[in-house]
C-alpha cells in the first residue's frame, strides 16, 4: 500500500510538472540548423506547434526585423503550404558584395492549401537568410498564427531584461561569434580534403602492409604444410619399420 501511494504521488507530481512546463514548448520559436554566425548565412527553422484541440493552424506570418534588414531571404518549399515573400524599400540601402540593395524582405507568409497543422502536431518552416548582422547578438521575428476557426494569436511580445517571460513571446534567433570568412565551411572543406588525402595514403600503406602480411602468412602456411606432410611420411615409415622388425624377431625365435 505504501509503495502504491508513493507511485501515485509521483505520477501526480510528474503530470503537474508536464502541465506547468508545456506552455514553454507551445510557443512559436526559431532555431538555426547548425549555427547562425554574425556576418554569415544560415538556415533557420520557425517551429510552430498547434495549441488547439479543435482547430488547425492554417496561416503563419513572420515579420523580419527592419532595424537589421536581411538582403537575402529564401523560404524552403513545403508540401501543403504556399509561401509569399513581401519586400520593403529601405530608407538606407545595404551594401552587399560591393552592390547596393535598395529593398529587403520584411515578411514571409505561409498559407496552407491543405489541412494545415492539425491538433497534436507541429510544423517547421525552413528559411535561408543572410547576411546576418554583425552589430547585434540576436534577431527578433514577430509572428502571427491563424487557426481554421478564425482565431489569431500574435507572438509579438519582446522579452525585457530581468522581466518574466511574456505570455506571447516573439521568436528570437541568437547569433554566434562571426567566423573568419563569414560564410564558414571553406577552410573546413579544405582541411577535410587534406585529411581525406592523408587518410587515403594511410589506407594505401595499411593495405600494402596487410597484403605483405598476407603473403608472409601464406608462405608460412605453405612451409608448415610441407613439414607436416614430411612428418607424416617419416612417422608412417617408422611404424612400418617397427612392424617389419617385430615380424623378423618372431620368425627368428621360432
Amino acid at each position: 500500500m505504501q509503495a502504491s501511494r508513493i507511485a501515485a504521488a509521483a505520477a501526480v507530481a510528474g503530470s503537474t510538472v508536464l502541465l506547468l512546463s508545456s506552455p514553454a514548448f507551445a510557443h512559436v520559436s526559431v532555431q538555426p540548423d547548425g549555427t547562425a554566425a554574425k556576418g554569415g548565412y544560415a538556415l533557420v527553422n520557425f517551429r510552430v506547434p498547434n495549441e488547439r484541440d479543435d482547430a488547425s493552424t492554417t496561416k503563419l506570418e513572420v515579420s523580419f526585423p527592419t532595424d537589421h534588414p536581411l538582403a537575402s531571404v529564401m523560404p524552403e518549399k513545403i508540401a501543403g503550404w504556399k509561401a509569399t515573400v513581401t519586400k520593403t524599400k529601405l530608407a538606407k540601402p545595404l551594401e552587399v558584395h560591393g552592390q547596393k540593395i535598395n529593398e529587403a524582405v520584411s515578411k514571409v507568409t505561409w498559407t496552407a492549401d491543405g489541412k494545415g497543422i492539425e491538433p497534436g502536431y507541429i510544423q517547421r518552416f525552413p528559411v535561408s537568410m543572410g547576411a546576418l548582422p554583425e552589430d547585434t547578438d540576436e534577431l527578433v521575428f514577430k509572428a502571427v498564427q491563424t487557426y481554421s476557426g478564425g482565431e489569431v494569436v500574435r507572438w509579438i511580445e519582446v522579452q525585457e531584461d530581468g522581466a518574466e517571460e511574456p505570455e506571447n513571446p516573439a521568436p528570437v534567433l541568437a547569433l554566434s561569434t562571426a567566423t573568419e570568412d563569414h560564410h564558414g565551411g571553406a577552410a573546413t572543406a579544405e582541411d577535410a580534403s587534406d585529411e581525406s588525402d592523408e587518410s587515403s595514403d594511410d589506407a594505401k600503406a595499411a593495405a600494402a602492409t596487410t597484403e605483405a602480411a598476407s603473403d608472409s602468412s601464406g608462405g608460412s602456411d605453405t612451409t608448415a604444410r610441407v613439414l607436416g606432410v614430411v612428418g607424416i611420411v617419416v612417422g608412417a615409415a617408422g611404424v612400418a619399420y617397427g612392424v617389419l622388425a617385430g615380424r623378423r624377431r618372431t620368425t627368428s625365435d621360432a
